[in-house]
């Protein structure tokens, strides 16, 4: 038997709990306006080169993180109602 518990208060819950409840969270960059008009002075084998090399340099699950990340809590009822009731409660004090 797999063993859950809320991810926000640490409430027991069973997998066949009808007080546990799955919150999925996906973070991702917005698309802005892309500008495609080309750089005549621009030397795109250059920029493309500078381009792999800062990310053969980088961690991987760090550029991953710039531009999307999914995630998943399991949560009590008691916390669920919070979240509902204001979904950025939970998430701490601003920057």
């Amino acid at each position: 038997m797999i063993h859950y518990e809320c991810d926000s208060c640490g409430a027991a819950l069973g997998s066949d709990d009808p007080r546990r409840f799955i919150v999925k969270l996906e973070v991702y960059a917005a698309a802005g306006h892309l500008d495609l008009t080309p750089d005549p002075h621009a030397d795109p084998l250059r920029e493309m080169e500078a381009i792999m090399e800062s990310l053969s340099e980088a961690d991987p699950d760090e550029v991953e993180d710039q531009v999307y990340r999914c995630l998943r809590f399991d949560l009590c009822d008691a916390c669920r109602q919070v979240l509902l009731a204001n979904p950025f409660s939970m998430a701490g004090r601003r920057p």
